[in-house]
């Protein structure tokens, strides 16, 4: 046993200097108070670091397939009132969703920006409950009103009850409705005094919709959309037609959820038509978005970037439809974005360099010090120093 702990003692790498050898100097006092203040400083500024998560970014080939993308927006149109303000989308996969109302909220404002009246828009329009003809002929007893579509029935028992239906079946016949102080339904609906009563006002609209993760484009523009050809027209009124102004401001602009350090690019952009009527346009890329925050939650969302252009109505040239465009496509990439602690191990291996490489530093400042000062001194002692 006595063997054992003389081999242990004599395997020692920090053999003990007796006191009795030690000498003690200013300098090293002062360097040693130095260094314990560095020492201590390195060593909270990595313990702070350790209690705060880093994040690590990865980009990855985005493999995802049918998902569904909600797009949230929030754009203020300071000169182009809200009964005449209408949102579409469709993209590449042929869908269409034309004159958007689900999940969307108007709100009225005067030229000042102040809100008048907000309002959830619904599906569709307010039923007449007693005209007086149906198809240009009387109402029979118990015979329930069926309002005429004005050419635009597809059969004999088609009806349109509502401004909105007479407009819809305008729409499905590819037909511009300039007239609509000339429908009976739109009259008894005050839908020409609504645009009268609100012209000089402005609107925002704020909501979300939801497309396919493809690529595609939504506009907000005055009137009502409809297909034809192939090519997308607008139910202009006649008397609006030349006077549309699409200045507008984008509050926000996000492609599915916040996630911390996301940046919208659009968001408080403004924009003011100087120039006649045309197209002010987005066009954006998007890339796939998944962060994990430190508990292991997961959140889907994208960012993007985006260009601008705006398309002018040019006399002799193919006249642009006025309105707010943004077309988007995504990018192949994915990000990824973790939180995460850093090591244990890694902190202790952290901790034990700055102790350690200090202590040597502090050591060899030292020597050089003391060693310097003593050749001084005998410098001194032998008249040579100076």
């Amino acid at each position: 046993m006595e063997n054992l702990v003389h081999k242990l003692r004599n395997f020692d790498a920090y053999p003990k200097v007796n006191e009795d050898f030690y000498s003690r100097t200013l300098s090293g006092g002062v360097i040693t108070l130095v260094s314990s203040f560095v020492m201590l400083l390195l060593f909270f500024s990595e313990f702070k670091l350790y209690l705060h998560t880093v994040k690590e970014t990865k980009l990855v080939v985005d493999t995802s397939r049918g998902e569904i993308l909600r797009i949230n927006f929030d754009v203020t149109f300071p000169v182009i009132p809200c009964s005449l303000l209408s949102l579409d989308a469709v993209d590449i996969s042929g869908e269409q969703h034309l004159d958007i109302r689900h999940n969307i909220i108007k709100k009225r404002i005067d030229a000042h920006g102040n809100l008048i009246e907000a309002k959830k828009e619904g599906i569709g329009a307010p039923k007449i409950e007693t005209p007086l003809q149906k198809h240009g002929g009387r109402l029979e007893h118990n015979e329930t009103y069926c309002g005429s579509c004005f050419g635009a029935e597809t059969s004999d028992d088609e009806c349109c009850n509502s401004c909105e239906e007479v407009r819809e079946a305008y729409r499905k016949k590819g037909w511009a409705l300039t007239n609509v102080d000339l429908i009976d339904q739109c009259k008894r609906e005050g839908f020409i005094q609504k645009i009268k009563d609100e012209d000089g006002e402005g609107c925002n609209i704020e909501g979300s919709l939801e497309v396919n993760k493809v690529a595609g484009n939504f506009h907000f523009a005055p009137g009502k959309s409809f297909h034809q050809a192939n090519i997308f027209l607008q139910d202009l009124l006649a008397f609006q037609a030349e006077s549309y102004n699409i200045s507008h401001k984008i509050n926000k602009l996000a492609f599915g959820d916040y996630f911390p350090g996301v940046v919208n690019p659009l968001d408080g952009v403004k924009w003011r038509q100087e120039s006649p009527n045309g197209a002010y346009q987005y066009f954006l890329k998007v890339v796939p978005t998944k962060y994990t925050n430190i508990r292991g939650r997961d959140v889907h969302s994208n960012q993007y970037s985006v260009t601008e252009h705006f398309k002018s109505a040019e006399a002799g040239h193919y006249r642009s439809l006025p309105g707010v465009f943004f077309y988007y496509d995504f990018s192949p990439i994915k990000v990824t974005f973790k939180e995460e602690h850093v090591p244990f191990l890694h902190f202790i291996t952290h901790i034990c360099a700055i102790v350690g490489g200090i202590f040597t530093i502090a050591g060899i400042v030292d020597s050089f010090v003391y060693h310097g000062q003593r050749a001084m001194k005998k410098k001194m002692e032998i008249g040579k120093f100076g």
